[in-house]
């Protein structure tokens, strides 16, 4: 994290900011010590991307994969509680930050999925989707390759295909749009999702495709089912 990265900060957020800050390409995030302080405004010069056909599905996460099952929007407070965890390395999200996106989830706009083994949760994520455009904000994962099979998984859904098998996806009976163009946003980019295929742009060619992504429906219509 860039203190040059930073373009505000305010005391507090509400749904409609959150809501009005990624339109403008800005996400929130505290300014202090784990995520605590002043509410920070971030747009990264460089924005870790994933674009549809970028995935990179390893055999070795594949062979993961078979061995989970996946659901999205079952168990979202476990998910953003289990990536706040305070004995993670470079934990930020707050308890206001889990009361803020728990309010998002619970109007629709904010999303999780879930990887399980058996009956237990291993890992997931969760984001914001407006449009075509998803913010992922954070996952976890406490089995190797759970947070990789749970953005792997995010990617099919909106592919409309089984990424293990490469099958299409039965089409459901009001499905009305073929799957196309989608932005997914993971702020920075790091080495952990740079294997998936995650790559850096700028921010202004950032601007360019979510704009683009804000005037479709596909992630928002899919994550709504």
């Amino acid at each position: 994290m860039d203190l040059e990265d930073l373009r505000a900060v305010s005391y507090t957020a509400t749904q409609s900011q959150v809501l009005l800050s990624y339109r403008a390409g800005l996400f929130p995030m505290g300014v202090g010590h784990g995520g605590s302080g002043r509410m920070g405004w971030w747009a990264p010069r460089r924005r870790g991307v994933l674009f549809p056909g970028d995935l990179r599905v390893t055999k070795s996460l594949r062979k993961s994969m078979k061995h989970f099952t996946f659901t999205t929007d079952r168990a979202f407070i476990h998910v953003i509680r289990s990536c706040a965890d305070p004995r993670r390395t470079g934990s930020w999200i707050t308890e206001e930050m889990i009361q803020l996106y728990m309010g998002l989830h619970e109007d629709g706009w904010a999303h999780s999925v879930e990887v399980w083994n058996e009956d237990e949760l291993v890992g997931g994520l969760y984001g914001v989707a407006i449009g075509s455009f998803f913010a992922g904000e954070s996952m976890f994962h406490t089995l190797r390759d759970a947070s990789k099979a749970a953005l792997a998984h995010l990617v099919g859904l909106f592919d409309g295909i089984d990424v293990v098998s490469g099958e299409r996806r039965p089409a459901s009976a009001d499905d009305d749009e073929k799957p196309g163009d989608w932005l997914i946003d993971t702020q920075w980019q790091t080495s952990h999702l740079s294997t998936l295929g995650v790559s850096e742009i700028s921010g202004l060619e950032y601007s360019a495709h979510l704009d683009s992504a804000l005037r479709g429906r596909i992630c928002q219509d899919i994550l709504n089912k």
